[in-house]
């Protein structure tokens, strides 16, 4: 499975960090960050590849801007 974020609708809000510090935390920019993930630099959006989603879906489903996405 894969986590999905797309940076540029992020607001910085930390949800996705109060629900689920596993996977993310505020980078240095104020926006959520995937911990461990690669930046597709056409898109500017994060990907990580997981094999359990876990509180992941939480934060996705928290998330105001609906910026998270799990495939």
């Amino acid at each position: 499975m894969k986590i999905k974020l797309e940076r540029e609708k992020c607001i910085g809000c930390g949800s996705c960090q109060a629900v689920c510090p596993k996977y993310f935390e505020l980078a240095e920019d104020g926006k959520s960050h995937i911990k461990g993930s690669v930046k597709d630099e056409k898109t500017n959006n994060e990907e990580l590849e997981v094999a359990k989603i876990e509180c992941a879906e939480t934060a996705a489903d928290t998330c105001p801007v609906q910026c998270i996405h799990i495939t």
